[in-house]
């Protein structure tokens, strides 16, 4: 219960006058935040009181379509540990054959594979670094890209494939794609 409240609690701190300020000051400090079309002031024993409609601070709603929604967790399809790490062993290794034999055909100052703990880290010099590696507890594979950011992959048995449950992005797709992107060459990595 604390735990909800302490935000809330925050949150009318900062919307409490300071003792030295002024009721114009603080009125205008409001406005500049944008919130003068909601503001409410009540008097009473202790002196003046203001409040914000917290509708004011929300965002707007998402509108999202079915496409953009994350798909729900199917808990009876989630990997048992020992088929995890075969598929995510293999994924991993996989990929890293590939890249040895892209990093052979491009001409990139800086580029890099190296593999260890588990962890695979791609340096293409000033493009940036990929570093892809296992999450078990999770059963995950986890990708940080310098293009698009952290993504975290499940493994998605209809489609056979490691799946960004929030776009519904292929693993394999989206590395092909960026790594033509930021390098000139197309890559075969399905």
């Amino acid at each position: 219960m604390t735990s909800k409240l302490l935000p809330l609690r925050r949150l009318s701190r900062l919307l409490k006058p300071p003792c030295s300020a002024s009721s114009s000051t603080f009125m205008s400090s409001l406005y500049l935040l944008g919130a003068s079309k909601s503001l409410h002031l009540s008097e009473n024993s202790h002196g003046p009181r203001y409040w914000i409609d917290s509708r004011s601070f929300c965002s707007s709603p998402l509108n999202l379509n079915d496409a953009e929604v994350p798909t729900a967790i199917d808990y009876r399809s989630v990997l048992q540990e020992d088929e995890f790490h075969k598929l995510a062993d293999t994924t991993i290794h996989d990929l890293q054959e590939k890249f040895e034999e892209y990093g052979d055909s491009v001409q990139v100052d800086g580029f890099d594979i190296d593999y260890g703990n588990e962890v695979l880290t791609l340096k293409l010099g000033d493009l940036g670094t990929y570093v892809l590696n296992k999450q078990t507890p999770n059963r995950q594979l986890w990708l940080s890209s310098p293009v698009s950011g952290p993504f975290r992959f499940d493994w998605d048995r209809n489609a056979q494939a490691w799946v960004y449950r929030r776009t519904k992005a292929h693993l394999l797709k989206l590395l092909e794609s960026e790594m033509e992107e930021l390098c000139g060459e197309p890559i075969s990595l399905s």
